[in-house]
């Protein structure tokens, strides 16, 4: 009689890669700086409505059902860490995503908690 049983113990597929050369720390700094600046939810949700198009402040607002104040807040830190940029078009001011990089990071990472 022959018994097909599990291994003791499975390897992960990248235990055979060799180990990932380390950035610069300032590479790291600043990709900790950027992880900080999605780590909120307000944030990843304008991300969200970002990656679908450029949107303006009260556009965001009524997307998300948060004030204008705290809409324009999260805006802020997000164009300091270079997430999004703003271009002014008459009295409004048209938000988008810098690149879609950024967006990837959000949508992997939202998919990943719906899967917990």
């Amino acid at each position: 009689m022959t018994t097909d049983a599990a291994p003791a113990h499975q390897h992960s597929p990248y235990q055979s890669l060799p180990p990932a050369p380390v950035p610069a720390r300032t590479v790291l700094e600043d990709a900790g700086e950027l992880l900080r600046a999605l780590a909120a939810p307000v944030r990843i949700a304008i991300v969200l409505q970002l990656r679908e198009s450029p949107r303006c402040v009260h556009e965001l607002v009524d997307a998300l059902g948060v004030t204008q104040p705290l809409v324009s807040q999260h805006l802020r830190i997000l164009k300091s860490a270079g997430v999004v940029h703003g271009e002014r078009s008459g009295r409004e001011v048209l938000y988008e995503l810098v690149d879609d990089h950024l967006a990837h990071i959000v949508v992997d990472a939202v998919a990943h908690a719906e899967e917990g």
